[in-house]
């Protein structure tokens, strides 16, 4: 039988931890990260956790390198310091983007991270919002992935949602439309996009579907630079959209994200706080932020108590 529940959090996104804590009523236990001058790293355990159920709370955001070691380091320390069961918790799943190998010589990034979070310690892993669902098998344990599909429906039936068409950023995203489509009862539209290279260049050639007088919102899991987004935007508008607005998981926002959104002929970016955006917020008027935290902390509960977690995933489609 599994001891007590226990929430650990690395250095990444304490107060996401905090956040998750307080819907839980339970203590953040708390660990000691020391950073050498010759870069190596010591994490170190404060409390007991001897026999304990424990959740290990790491998003993937700058530095990455450093908060990934953080994470095998501390998974590998609850398991020397005899944990009962150790789920990782990593609401933005590290290299997600690299799963799989279309170009020769290359590394599956994503695989590599799996591995290495199992090798250090993990026997269970709660995700979200992963950028293919066939991630998942990558891992030999078992991972339940969440889906912040009702999250943002809740917020946007606050809207007037009557002259509104739902938008796919590109192809990839049609199927995992659906969910939306299905719960806001909105049309579909999809942009097909072509990117150059290995840049984070991407040019939108083609719209299926009419847009002309109506209020785009956009879907997508993850914005990076911002440029494939900003474009889509910018495309949609050329088109005849009235206003354009963008729902996304997870906000990267790397280098010069900020200032093309500022730019661009998007009127609202809507995301969920899986990584922190520390000032980005007063840097960009245009973002909201909605807490996945609730449903985390739904989430953990459910898995320490035995419960199933897919009826926190609404209904299917």
């Amino acid at each position: 039988m599994l001891g007590a529940l226990k929430i650990l959090s690395g250095s990444s996104h304490v107060e996401f931890a905090k956040e998750i804590c307080d819907h839980m009523a339970v203590e953040l236990s708390e660990i000691e990260t020391v950073h050498f001058s010759n870069q190596n790293m010591l994490v170190r355990i404060l409390d007991n956790v001897r026999e304990a159920d424990i959740f290990v709370i790491q998003t993937s955001c700058p530095p990455v390198s450093d908060h990934i070691i953080e994470t095998c380091l501390l998974l590998d320390a609850l398991r020397h310091s005899s944990a009962a069961r150790i789920t990782a918790v990593l609401p933005y799943f590290p290299y997600v983007r690299s799963d799989k190998k279309d170009q020769p010589r290359i590394s599956i990034a994503a695989k590599l991270m799996a591995s290495m979070f199992q090798t250090a310690g993990a026997d269970k892993f709660l995700l979200m919002e992963l950028h293919s669902h066939q991630i998942q098998g990558f891992f030999n344990v078992a991972v339940d992935q969440l889906l912040a599909v009702d999250v943002f429906c809740n917020y946007l039936k606050k809207k007037d949602l009557s002259n509104y068409i739902i938008v796919a950023a590109d192809v990839g995203e049609a199927k995992h439309l659906g969910r939306y489509a299905n719960r806001l009862n909105l049309p579909m539209a999809i942009i097909d996009k072509r990117r150059i290279g290995n840049t984070d260049t991407v040019v939108p050639t083609h719209l299926i579907g009419d847009v002309t007088g109506k209020h785009c919102l956009l879907i997508d899991d993850e914005i990076a630079s911002g440029g494939t987004l900003c474009k889509a935007a910018d495309f949609l508008k050329e088109n005849g959209a009235e206003s354009v607005r963008a729902a996304v998981v997870h906000p990267v926002l790397s280098g010069t994200a900020i200032d093309k959104i500022n730019a661009s002929s998007l009127d609202e970016l809507i995301v969920t706080n899986t990584i922190p955006l520390g000032n980005k917020l007063s840097l960009c008027k245009k973002l909201t932020v909605l807490s996945v935290a609730p449903l985390f902390a739904k989430a953990i509960q459910r898995i320490h108590n035995g419960d199933s977690v897919s009826v926190l995933f609404g209904p299917s489609g």
